[in-house]
């Protein structure tokens, strides 16, 4: 699932996401877990402030991010 991506832009572009649109709804980054670097992409494992745990996947080719995985909160 494509998704527009807010990111906080340091020495490059589209550096470190601080918050993103899944349709209307904004889910800001309350931590960043991971990240690492494939051949074509760039991904980053984040806990949502929803609650839930994403991995976004950014294409460098064409300049897009999307959903990778998505976990649910934990049930209470």
């Amino acid at each position: 699932m494509k998704v527009r991506v807010i990111c906080h832009e340091g020495y490059k572009a589209q550096e470190t996401p601080r918050a993103f649109l899944l349709g209307e709804r904004r889910v800001d980054v309350v931590r960043v877990l991971d990240r690492w670097r494939g051949e074509d992409h760039e991904y980053v494992k984040l806990d949502g402030s929803d609650g839930a745990r994403y991995i976004l996947r950014y294409d460098r080719t064409l300049d897009e991010w999307e959903i990778h995985l998505t976990e649910s909160p934990p049930a209470d």
